[in-house]
């Protein structure tokens, strides 16, 4: 929840600080970006951390460590001070989600699987509901600095739960860190990101923004065939041979480019493009935040009735025509209208992310489950971080199709509808899971059969 708020708190407050900081309001997605990109580098690091030193002290001090860059963030007088205390506070937070997760897969049995896929995921809803008007509330009546000061009461009462209430699991045997894979994925990463920023800043043929980029595509390429020679790569590889793993993992990662680009485009749009206030902008993006958490009240029942490969496909459609449908609002658009859309949109968000989530995990053994939570969680904030990027990369594209010095609706209405267009494409990689796929997790007709078979992958047959 904690990482929520965050992040949901500074998409509302970004004009205001651009305004401080007297940059462009596009230019500030770098504040969202940094911060997931290092969330994307430090995540795989977490897994080995936490089987190394246990659960319970890694997570406590990685809450800590991110109060205390949060406290940075708020006394920073400049963009740059900015993104390194943003920089220090995706480090933290790569420690704290993954983990916490961990400790809940290892906690759960096969069959409750999706039910507590359903439970990790509600704090990080309640961050989004009260994110966007809390944002809007501290920027309108106090100042932003104040989006980032609250995380210390929240991360304090954290610190207490997990006293209380965490379990410590910590592995007897741990594997040796792969130091070398960490190097090759950490420079693949930083190079895209830095490689989209290049592109705004210079454009997309520039020295510089093709030689990040290649980096990044060797890095990449060069990890792949570093992982089939090691014998404990950081990101192991082969887990992508498992069907419902990839697809988590490959559709999931284009289903989220449109999930990292809404909470930087959405609060832009209402306060760059139809001039509201933000609280105003506040209040009504929190619609998708309660959509997502009405949700989790159906999402069990609705992967029982039809079904994973079901559910990902048709939902797939429902969640792009909903991103769609944003295109289509206008300044005069009735606010209600906005909220009721939005919160549909947000009500399929969150079926399609449980879906996705726990489909992944739902044919993985014991000993496979610790290396697909860095991978998955990895490729979730990469996917994320490329998001904001994209969404920068599509507003200022068709900004400087019109050439024009800012932004203006029409720029963000178009860039919604090609951001619904991708998540579309994320349907290729579902269609390819079998019908019965995860279903011993889902309890997709498992009451027929009487019980289910257990999946290959799975070390208990």
């Amino acid at each position: 929840m904690l990482n929520m708020i965050d992040a949901t708190v500074l998409g509302t407050a970004l004009p205001a600080i651009s305004r401080d900081f007297g940059v462009s309001a596009v230019s500030m997605h770098m504040t969202m970006s940094v911060y997931l990109l290092m969330l994307a580098v430090f995540i795989p690091m977490s897994g080995w951390i936490a089987d190394r030193f246990g659960t319970k002290p890694v997570f406590i001090a990685a809450l800590l460590f991110f109060m205390a860059s949060s406290i940075a963030c708020g006394l920073s007088d400049s963009l740059t001070q900015l993104l390194v205390a943003r920089a220090f506070q995706g480090m933290a937070g790569a420690m704290t989600l993954p983990v916490a997760r961990l400790v809940l897969l290892r906690s759960s049995p096969r069959h409750a699987m999706v039910q507590a896929m359903v439970w990790v995921s509600v704090p990080a809803l309640v961050g989004p509901v009260l994110g966007p008007p809390l944002g809007g509330f501290l920027v309108t009546y106090a100042s932003w600095h104040w989006i980032f000061w609250i995380n210390i009461p929240i991360g304090l009462i954290g610190v207490v739960m997990a006293l209380l209430f965490f379990e410590n699991f910590k592995a007897e045997d741990p594997r040796p860190f792969d130091w070398a894979g960490f190097f090759i994925l950490g420079v693949g990463a930083v190079a895209l990101v830095l490689g989209i920023e290049a592109i705004l800043q210079r454009g997309p043929v520039a020295p510089l923004s093709l030689s990040l980029l290649g980096t990044a595509v060797v890095a990449f390429t060069g990890y792949v065939f570093y992982a089939r020679r090691v014998p404990t790569p950081i990101l192991d590889l082969t887990l992508l041979r498992i069907p419902v793993f990839r697809a988590s993992v490959v559709g999931g990662t284009l289903f989220r480019f449109g999930n990292g680009a809404y909470p930087f485009l959405m609060p832009l749009m209402l306060q760059e493009g139809f001039g509201k206030t933000p609280l105003a902008s506040g209040l009504i993006v929190l619609a998708a935040a309660l959509g997502a958490l009405s949700m989790k009240m159906f999402a069990a029942r609705l992967l029982s009735r039809f079904g994973f490969r079901t559910v990902l496909i048709w939902n797939t459609v429902v969640v792009s025509a909903t991103m769609a449908i944003v295109a289509l609002f206008r300044q005069d658009t009735a606010p209600a209208l906005m909220f009721f859309l939005l919160y549909l949109g947000g009500f399929f968000r969150s079926l399609q992310f449980t879906a996705i989530n726990s489909v992944g995990y739902s044919e993985l053994d014991d000993d496979q489950m610790s290396r697909a939570t860095s991978f998955s969680a990895m490729a979730q904030q990469l996917s994320i971080t490329m998001g904001v990027g994209i969404g920068a990369m599509l507003l200022h594209l068709f900004q400087s199709v019109r050439g024009a010095d800012t932004v203006t609706a029409t720029d963000f209405s178009l860039s919604f509808a090609a951001i619904s267009i991708i998540m579309l494409a994320a349907i290729l990689e579902f269609v390819r899971l079998s019908p019965q796929a995860g279903a011993e997790a889902s309890r997709h007709e498992a009451t027929t059969v009487g019980h289910a078979a257990r999946p290959p992958s799975d070390s208990r047959n």
